[in-house]
């Protein structure tokens, strides 16, 4: 267990908007602003790196995919429904 902490005071710059909705936060928790500085730096420095945030989507709607089923089958594979799109559809 750590009984004290070395603490560094620093200066960040932060837009007018973002800081007036945090210190608002930080009242509405019965918090001082810089406790609520420290949680946030701590959650995203525990947070996992996202790499990739198109796989990080595609992970979170994996649940989500064909949930809904139209009826029709894949349209993109059926000749009748691509009619007129692409080249078809220039030379008309």
């Amino acid at each position: 267990m750590v009984l004290w902490e070395s603490l560094v005071k620093t200066t960040v710059e932060l837009p007018d908007d973002l800081y007036r909705r945090a210190k608002a936060q930080a009242a509405l928790r019965g918090r001082k602003f810089k406790e609520l500085v420290e949680e946030g730096l701590r959650m995203v420095l525990a947070a996992p790196e996202d790499k990739n945030q198109a796989a990080d989507l595609a992970r979170l709607m994996k649940r989500a995919s064909g949930i809904v089923d139209s009826g029709a089958g894949d349209l993109s594979s059926n000749p009748k429904h691509l009619a007129g799109y692409g080249r078809d559809g220039r030379n008309r």
